[in-house]
């Protein structure tokens, strides 16, 4: 193995001194890295059909939604998402700090699902990984688009170079395209040439002979979580708020397109436990505590707000946001969001990587007008200890920014992390 690393670093060095860097990048990353990783694992993506899933927010609970529904009805599935690799009934956490892996681990997976039997993957597509030709020579069966607000776009250089970085995914050949129709960049998907198209919406006016269309002819959602109806046919689930289920309705649309019945997988939904970290309830007495993985301002605006209508109390918001220079435009927006739902926050670490902590707070600190109280915690586990100490009876407690993430990435390197983890722990410390 040390032998074959070697050689590929002196490829790597030899074309890089040979060739100019745009053709460098080209030929290295878009093209000889893929292909090796197609050679070495055999080409798998051609012995199994595989759904991607991509869009700003949601692909995680469609990926995991969809592979439940799947496994449900007796298929053999393989799952990939920023959380997890599954494979069939294998599961083990995802620990590279990307959704989508490198191209040579990517065609190994597809060749252990493969290996192991499974006939579906149901996977993330990012637009990152896009960017970085990850998902060169995977042959996808299934496109998935759930919605599109402005992320990456200082790496992108504009939303309409994230889009078309996007747009890159459902220009690969496949079968079935399952499109947001609400969204506003419903039709620049649904352009896309493929044999079957699946639109789906929450809206009853919306209407397409074109194509196949999926819409709940009733819509409800509480603390409790949501449920749909359609066709006639009652779907009840754990997961909160609108925005799921619109990540409801992606995952209904993946079953149909591989000919499940509406039937079976209202059956299958219902026992759906929800996505680690995913607006998730982690604490319910005396008060409630949820952590999510919120990292967009249409992300925040939507948890917020959701959690705002269902907290009997006050709301106290604990967040950060991430360093490394990413998306820095983000940071005063969220401070402006919060300032809407919250009546109190703590703002604190995130992923600072290499960047000052303070630095990532004080551009946190631009979007607050003066109107709402806050305090400023470096320390996540001190600002979480804060806020779990000022809650009181019937308040709500929103911890975002990282969800079920197991490291929280510093200058000096990754550590071991978890919110839920460290809400129970300190929940533990305060009132035992």
């Amino acid at each position: 193995m040390l032998f074959i690393k070697k050689i590929l670093l002196n490829i790597k060095a030899f074309l890089k001194w040979l060739l100019p860097d745009w053709i460098f990048e080209k030929l290295y990353h878009g093209i000889f890295w893929p292909l090796l990783g197609v050679i070495l694992y055999r080409n798998p993506s051609k012995k199994i059909k595989i759904i991607g899933v991509t869009g700003t927010n949601g692909k995680t609970t469609v990926v995991h939604l969809a592979t439940h529904i799947l496994e449900g009805a007796g298929l053999h599935v393989a799952s990939l998402s920023s959380l997890r690799f599954k494979i069939n009934k294998k599961e083990w956490k995802n620990m590279l700090k990307m959704t989508m892996p490198g191209r040579l681990k990517m065609q190994k997976f597809l060749r252990q699902a493969v290996n192991a039997g499974c006939e579906y993957v149901v996977m993330e597509v990012t637009s990152e990984g896009i960017k970085q030709n990850r998902h060169k020579h995977i042959e996808f069966n299934t496109a998935v688009f759930t919605n599109l607000t402005p992320e990456h776009i200082e790496s992108h250089g504009g939303f309409d170079n994230y889009r078309d970085t996007k747009g890159k995914f459902f220009a690969l050949p496949h079968e079935v395209s399952i499109v947001n129709a609400d969204d506003e960049a419903a039709e620049y998907f649904l352009n896309f040439e493929v044999t079957r198209k699946i639109a789906y919406s929450l809206k009853q006016e919306y209407e397409n002979d074109n194509y196949q269309t999926v819409i709940p002819s009733d819509t409800s959602y509480d603390s409790n979580g949501l449920s749909l109806k359609i066709d006639g046919v009652l779907f009840n689930m754990s997961l909160l708020s609108e925005f799921n289920a619109y990540n409801a309705l992606a995952a209904v649309c993946v079953a149909l397109s591989c000919n499940l019945e509406l039937q079976d997988i209202a059956k299958y939904v219902k026992t759906f436990p929800g996505v680690s970290g995913r607006l998730e309830r982690v604490i319910g007495e005396p008060f409630n505590v949820f952590v999510d993985y919120a990292h967009t301002p249409d992300a925040f605006e939507k948890v917020y707000k959701t959690i705002k209508a269902f907290s009997e109390g006050r709301l106290i918001g604990v967040f950060g946001a991430a360093g490394g220079g990413r998306d820095k435009w983000k940071r005063p927006e969220f401070a402006k969001i919060v300032e809407k739902y919250c009546d109190e926050v703590i703002i604190t670490d995130e992923d600072p990587y290499s960047e000052d902590p303070q630095d990532i707070l004080k551009d946190i600190e631009k979007g607050f007008s003066g109107k709402l109280k806050y305090e400023k915690i470096l320390d996540r586990r001190k600002a979480i200890n804060r806020a779990l100490q000022i809650a009181e009876d019937g308040d709500s407690i929103l911890i975002t920014g990282k969800g079920a993430e197991p490291l929280m990435m510093t200058k000096n390197g990754p550590i071991d992390w978890d919110d839920r983890k460290i809400v129970r722990e300190e929940f533990a410390k305060v009132y035992f």
